[in-house]
């Protein structure tokens, strides 16, 4: 019994430490990384109360708009890096952070694609940008690719990233599963914000880059913190665990999608792998152009910016917006 009370008494005090632990990184994150953009205010397609998107919005108002979407674990610092610098000279450029991640709120749990692309839709409309040219990276391919496919009157190209864009064997793998899962999720969420050492977080982001390294500077500037806060980590494990079957309800309408598409993609990816993906992407939609590129892995608009502007461009031309 006393044995009992033991273990009983050194779980509480676990539990205490590890909630105060998770509190304090999760505030001294958001202190050192805090909004960068706006935030406007969007209908949630579930009702309730309005959803805050947070917005990056760069660049010339009356210049055509680019729509940059993040890919999972992600945020707009992933596009404020250098992207945005990059294109907006001539663009205007409005990078969202999507539903649960970053700074914008949650939908509630399990957001779809579909979701997301519905609530940056309304925000990119909000702020005057109502038929943009849309580019995603890797999860924010799939909701570019349902921004085309579901508010068809609402784009003007479409440019995706090493986007997940075809059905896949497997799942998410052990990790994503439990974090996704209801009963065990929150509680893998405050041990892993309690305790993940940075160089764990490091290590992941670095994996991501792979073969490529990561650019200086890009680690401090992306804010890894803000990854490990709670209500992120189990949002991005619930919409990783769940695109399978909204991909599978996208794919035949694929050949509907008509505006002008470029898909970029690395044949060194191993976390969306080309031709899983990119490939029968490019044979299902009318003239989309692919391109190829050669060793790089799964962040092509790291590894060649240039590559991504050069596509950007070759969208605003086709679609005659200037």
């Amino acid at each position: 019994m006393k044995l009992l009370l033991g273990l009983a008494a050194l779980l509480a005090v676990l539990t205490v430490v590890t909630l105060w632990r998770s509190n304090a990184r999760e505030a001294a994150t958001e202190a050192e990384y805090p909004p960068v953009g706006q935030f406007v205010a969007v209908t949630n397609p579930r009702g309730g109360d309005p959803i805050q998107v947070h917005c990056v919005d760069e660049g010339p108002r009356d210049a055509p708009a680019v729509v940059l979407i993040h890919g999972a674990s992600g945020n707009v610092h992933d596009w404020t890096f250098d992207m945005i610098e990059r294109l907006s000279d001539r663009y205007r450029v409005l990078a969202f952070d999507r539903p649960g991640l970053g700074y914008t709120d949650m939908l509630g749990r399990n957001a779809t694609a579909e979701e997301q692309a519905y609530v940056l839709v309304a925000a990119s409309k909000a702020l005057g940008a109502e038929t943009p040219i849309v580019a995603g990276h890797s999860y924010g391919g799939s909701v570019a690719l349902a921004w085309a496919v579901y508010h068809p009157d609402q784009i003007s190209g479409l440019l995706v990233l090493a986007g997940a864009s075809n059905p896949w064997e497997g799942g998410q793998g052990l990790y994503y599963t439990l974090l996704g899962n209801p009963v065990t999720g929150p509680i893998m969420a405050a041990l892993i914000s309690a305790w993940v050492p940075d160089d764990t977080v490091s290590d992941a982001i670095a994996g991501t880059f792979s073969p490529q390294s990561e650019p200086e500077g890009y680690e401090a500037h992306y804010g890894t913190g803000l990854i490990l806060r709670r209500f992120s980590l189990l949002e991005n494990a619930r919409q990783r665990t769940r695109l399978l079957p909204q991909i599978q309800a996208m794919v035949p309408r694929y050949p509907d999608i008509s505006v002008p598409t470029e898909l970029l993609h690395g044949d060194a990816d191993i976390v969306v792998p080309l031709a899983i993906h990119s490939e029968p992407l490019s044979r299902a939609i009318p003239d989309a152009n692919l391109v190829v590129m050669e060793g790089v892995g799964h962040m092509p608009h790291h590894a060649d910016p240039q590559a991504v502007e050069d596509a950007i461009d070759r969208l605003n031309a086709a679609s005659g917006l200037r």
